[in-house]
């Protein structure tokens, strides 16, 4: 048999052309592939190495593209992106100038749909379906594949309960391996376990009663079998339902085992498959997640009104330290964004204390709970927004950039950005103190700058900035971890005595009294944010400056009015003209000017 069956597949026009009796050995090339370039250059592992049959048996049985296929969330479709042309490229997957990690229209035809939050493929492929009907192209498929987490998301649900009065010509295949980043959780969920040890229970199932033609469960690596119900599945018409059964992580020992570690492990040892560890000569500071984590745990220990509560990111969020050190009170409750918020709403009428943790671009799903659910009713939720900024290689659907303009305009609403651990950890203590009103956190990925950060709890003054630098020319307005840049920047310019730096720690409400001081005693200032200036905190320092008339310059630093892409955060700094060389230099060209 030959062993270079994917040397020659460069589209699935020429998978189509393999004997269906070789698919088996490409699918064992194609893992071996996957595993070789993401041990190197990292990525998402797990969920593609489970799908590898099913993405193989989707190309072979429908003509794809013209055949529409929309990958949930997108984390499993790296089999899918080498099957489509983009085998020789896989090695730039998620670096600067490089393919995407995720789907994307303008990379291939065969990437029918955008894809990087969940639960939106089969509202996507729907409209597919039925744009295709009023074409009167009838023999077109259109196919959503989806995860057991992503489909117990309500936009899921939504999609699943309009397609079930329809004609639609559209294929859901559910990739059921109980698991999305961390275990799924929920009534759901435990349904679907039932189901794989007592098929029975599937002749009377949910998605049957949403008139769905409804099949399996079938094993999702069983690839005569999934051929053979594919072709079945192609000549029934309407909304049908495909039931795969696969295992997270499959063909890699350490990733079947630790599915949670290995849904994107870094650097690993291809053959081994044990993860590399970065050398450490000293000890670094903690990430943002983890004082986050450890924090919460820390304050709830002390006040038995704290809750924590996450959809579905206990892992990436460090709140799993809660849920394991006070499961009672720490609730995951899966991919369910809005759901998340409003259930905050409902225990902070209760006198609870919710601290509500959700992924910077995870809160956009929930827009108008935050609205009309928490800050309409000036309930005193505590939204904590990790992955605030620019997020590297998960590129622009990842990227935490548009909260501080997306909350900003919202009334009773604080936004605090601390500048460190010390910082992040004293406004939560702040804030479970007991406020009269909502309030976003936010901090970035990765790791922080402060090593010895578990220090004691200090109460931090609503509305406060804090003078870092003092200066007699130009001042600079710093919010959130971007600080660290600026004081690097300022090390070596050639008039330190003329440059301020200011900490301004609220991008709501502003320090009004320390803006007074700073425009009435600087000819200039520039602002600093790892947010977008289109409505970020750069205008709302405009706008000041224009109700007061004061006529200084004002120049905002910050992400450009467009989606940035993936790549190494340091370098999407020097992109977005925000890394410490820039700051440096707007300062220099302005201290010539003055």
């Amino acid at each position: 048999m030959s062993q270079n069956l994917l040397a020659h597949i460069n589209s699935p026009k020429d998978l189509r052309a393999l004997d269906a009796t070789q698919l088996e050995q490409l699918s064992k090339e194609l893992r071996e592939f996957i595993i070789d370039i993401v041990a190197t250059k990292e990525g998402h592992l797990g969920a593609s190495l489970g799908v590898v049959e099913l993405t193989i048996a989707l190309h072979y049985i429908f003509n794809t593209p013209e055949d529409t296929l929309v990958w949930d969330v997108g984390h499993q479709a790296y089999g899918h992106k080498i099957l489509t042309g983009r085998r020789d490229v896989f090695g730039t997957n998620r670096l600067l100038n490089g393919i995407s990690g995720f789907p994307k229209i303008s990379e291939s035809e065969y990437d029918n749909f955008g894809t990087g939050h969940s639960s939106t493929s089969i509202s996507a492929v729907l409209g597919m379906a039925m744009a295709a009907t009023l074409k009167g192209e009838l023999e077109k498929h259109h196919i959503a594949v989806i995860g057991d987490a992503s489909i117990a998301s309500g936009m899921a649900f939504e999609g699943l309960n309009h397609a079930g009065v329809t004609n639609a010509n559209m294929l859901v295949i559910l990739n059921d391996n109980a698991i999305g980043i961390d275990p799924s959780v929920g009534a759901l969920k435990e349904y679907l376990t039932k189901v794989k040890t007592h098929p029975k229970l599937a002749e009377h199932n949910i998605i049957k009663s949403l008139n769905f033609n409804y099949s399996g469960p079938i094993d999702g690596h069983n690839l005569p079998l999934l051929l053979k119900e594919l072709t079945r599945l192609k000549h029934v018409k309407g909304p049908k339902f495909l039931h795969v059964i696969t295992t997270k992580g499959k063909g890699l020992k350490q990733a079947e085992e630790d599915q949670v570690t290995y849904h994107a492990p870094g650097k690993f040892d291809k053959i081994t498959g044990e993860r590399i560890k970065k050398p450490s000569l000293e000890p670094t500071p903690p990430k943002y997640q983890d004082v986050f984590g450890h924090t919460i745990v820390e304050l709830a220990k002390q006040n038995n009104k704290i809750v924590g509560i996450t959809p579905a990111m206990p892992t990436g969020s460090s709140l799993k330290y809660m849920i394991e050190a006070l499961p009672d009170r720490a609730f995951d409750v899966g991919i369910a964004e809005q759901h998340a918020v409003t259930l905050a709403a409902g225990m902070a009428t209760q006198g609870m204390i919710a601290f509500c943790n959700i992924y910077s671009t995870f809160l956009q799903r929930a827009y108008d709970q935050v609205i009309h659910d928490v800050a309409l009713q000036k309930l005193p939720v505590i939204f904590c927004l990790d992955r605030a900024g620019l997020v590297g290689r998960d590129g622009a659907t990842h990227h935490g950039v548009f909260d501080i303009a997306y909350l900003k305009c919202i009334p009773n609403l604080i936004i605090f950005a601390p500048s460190n651990e010390v910082e992040l950890r004293n406004i939560m203590y702040t804030a479970q103190l007991g406020l009269d009103n909502p309030i976003a956190i936010r901090y970035p990925r990765g790791t922080g700058v402060t090593i010895n950060w578990k220090q004691p709890f200090k109460k931090i003054t609503i509305g406060k900035a804090k003078e870092i630098k003092k200066g007699t020319i130009i001042a600079v307005l710093s919010i959130g971890t971007i600080a660290k840049n600026v004081s690097l920047a300022l090390e070596n310019i050639s008039a330190p005595n003329k440059v301020s730096h200011y900490d301004m720690r609220f991008v709501k409400p502003l320090d009004e009294q320390l803006l007074h001081e700073i425009f009435k005693n600087h000819a200039a200032v520039i602002t600093v944010e790892d947010g977008c200036i289109t409505g970020g905190f750069g205008e709302s320092v405009i706008a000041f400056a224009n109700q007061h008339l004061y006529t200084q310059r004002i120049y905002p630093m910050g992400i450009p009015d467009s989606f940035v892409e993936h790549g190494n955060t340091n370098l999407l700094q020097e992109i977005c003209k925000i890394d410490v060389s820039s700051i440096r230099t707007k300062i220099e060209e302005l201290l010539t000017k003055l």
